[in-house]
């Protein structure tokens, strides 16, 4: 069976507004037009993932809980359109390979749902998602959204105004 194209997308700041340790899901707004990207990209075949470090757990600053309504909020406003989401909960002073940037949980993905990495993207508003596309291979974006307004040296292949913007030039570039 062939492997699979997917789009890798960071949550915060990328697929929603930032709102630093989001914890509520009355926060969350997730950033004009994806929700339409999303739906046809996944018409053209690919598959979508999130792909997120969340520290505020191990921080004790979210609960469990409360990152799965935050979740269930931006999927409900993107209108669903992800097929799977990966979180590392990992505090920054100690990181496994799943926290960005390491590939850990690209490299997950691509086993549990047979992705060809080297044909797929990461989009992300911080170097670390750039960083983590590269180390497992993929095409990389970044976003001008979250913390990507404040990025100017960047490796990524391209740099976007928003994830809408980045999913619409995947896109056009027929891949």
């Amino acid at each position: 069976m062939p492997r699979r194209q997917a789009i890798f997308l960071d949550r915060d700041g990328t697929l929603m507004e930032e709102v630093n340790y989001c914890n509520d899901p009355a926060t969350v707004q997730a950033i004009p037009g994806a929700g339409e990207a999303l739906s046809l990209l996944r018409e053209q075949g690919w598959l979508t993932v999130i792909v997120t470090n969340q520290s505020g757990l191990a921080k004790g600053l979210i609960t469990p809980a409360q990152y799965e309504a935050v979740n269930a909020e931006l999927l409900r406003q993107l209108g669903g359109g992800i097929d799977a989401i990966y979180f590392c909960a990992d505090h920054p002073d100690q990181p496994t390979e799943r926290r960005k940037p390491q590939p850990g949980m690209l490299h997950e993905a691509a086993l549990d749902l047979e992705i060809d990495l080297s044909s797929s993207w990461m989009i992300g508003d911080k170097p670390i998602d750039v960083e983590c596309g590269r180390n497992a291979g993929c095409r990389t974006m970044l976003v001008r959204t979250g913390y990507g307004s404040a990025q100017s040296n960047t490796d990524a292949d391209f740099v976007m105004k928003d994830v809408t913007e980045a999913l619409q030039r995947i896109l056009t570039l027929g891949e």
